[in-house]
């Protein structure tokens, strides 16, 4: 078995698609903005998409600000540089809660996505 696909709670499908593919370089697997659907991968995850989905259910909303508000990530993005892509997200305006620190699993940062969640970019 692997994993197929993983949801991530938004706020705004259509806005988190855009973030996802514009800024982070992901993929489109599939885009129907009539039924507010999208699904997308990063280029190197052998096709396992990241469905952005909508928090127009109470529980997924209050899910999704509970994790939020605990400084919590939703998910975990790995990187080959965690510094370098720290300096390319910040320089395209993207907010971090810090500068990348070192814990005992690797270097890490945390960053908002736009669209409702914290993510960690983690050193591979």
């Amino acid at each position: 078995m692997r994993i197929k696909m993983c949801s991530i709670h938004v706020v705004d499908p259509a806005a988190a698609h855009e973030f996802y593919t514009g800024v982070l370089g992901f993929d489109t697997l599939l885009a129907m903005p009539e039924a507010s659907l999208f699904i997308v991968s990063s280029p190197d995850s052998g096709g396992v998409g990241l469905l952005l989905e909508p928090s127009d259910n109470p529980v997924a909303a209050a899910y999704r600000k509970g994790v939020y508000d605990a400084g919590m990530a939703a998910i975990v993005l790995g990187s080959p540089d965690v510094r370098a892509d720290y300096e390319r997200l910040s320089d395209a305006g993207i907010v971090f809660r810090g500068e990348p620190v070192e814990d005992p699993s690797g270097l890490m940062a945390d960053f908002e996505d736009t669209c409702g969640n914290l993510i960690r970019l983690h050193q591979d």
